[in-house]
């Protein structure tokens, strides 16, 4: 499969996996985009949401060539560990963030631990 260059101008929108709280308040914050194909660049994480559906929708925003930035909130990005472990690309960058009900842990963070190791921390 042929790789194309995308040119970082192109990638203009932000894309979020988390809870609804934290999905919510960047919605309402603008980053809410839906495409004529009804594509969104957002999933909402509840208890009853699959891990498949959660792969499969940092497959698809770390693949599209119009998202700059990935959020996860990082309870969510720890239900896909290796797969956020062993994302690598710099576009779209990919940000684990709090929610309101799980704090941030930097020992967690697949970006954090990365850096760490380059700097032979």
């Amino acid at each position: 499969m042929a790789t194309t260059t995308t040119n970082p101008k192109d990638r203009t929108l932000l894309a979020v996996i988390g809870d609804e709280d934290s999905v919510t308040g960047l919605l309402l914050a603008g980053i809410g985009h839906v495409d004529q194909n009804q594509k969104k660049n957002f999933l909402i994480v509840d208890g009853k949401t699959q891990t498949n559906v959660i792969e499969s929708a940092f497959q698809e925003f770390t693949e599209r060539k119009d998202v700059a930035i990935l959020l996860i909130n990082q309870h969510v990005a720890e239900k896909i560990r290796p797969t956020v472990d062993r994302y690598q690309a710099a576009f779209p960058a990919l940000l684990e963030i709090p929610s309101k009900e799980h704090p941030y842990d930097p020992a967690k963070d697949s970006v954090l631990k990365r850096v760490q190791k380059l700097r032979g921390d």
